[in-house]
């Protein structure tokens, strides 16, 4: 499986970004996907989670209610809405895909995933 993340860019605090995750290789439609960023020095972070269905979705506190997971599997592709952006969202965003079945705690674990995509910088400025 491979992942191409995109949508990254330059937003004023308070815009708007959406970012996409392409997949391309294995049947990727039953697989966990998440979001993850990190600035540089600092860790990873999870950011966001979605079930194979769509019908389960996962947010760190930071995001909550201020992105959006959603998935089209038969795009292969899954995206984050991002809306009321803050400087403190500046960071490279990593999309990935886990094919075991992720509980609410593992899905926010970055090692249970398998594949990732290469980044997508989002820059906010304040």
């Amino acid at each position: 499986v491979q992942l191409q993340a995109s949508g990254g860019g330059l937003v004023q605090a308070g815009g708007s970004l959406r970012l996409s995750c392409a997949a391309s290789g294995r049947t990727f439609s039953t697989y966990i996907k998440g979001w993850f960023r990190q600035v540089p020095g600092k860790e990873r972070e999870f950011v966001a989670g979605i079930n194979w269905s769509g019908g389960s979705t996962y947010y760190a506190d930071s995001v909550k209610g201020r992105f959006t997971i959603s998935r089209d599997n038969a795009k292969n592709t899954v995206y984050l809405q991002m809306n009321s952006l803050k400087p403190e969202d500046t960071a490279v965003y990593y999309c990935a895909a886990s094919a075991a079945r992720l509980g609410d705690h593992y899905i926010r674990l970055g090692d249970y995933y398998d594949y990732w995509g290469q980044g997508t910088l989002v820059t906010v400025s304040s």
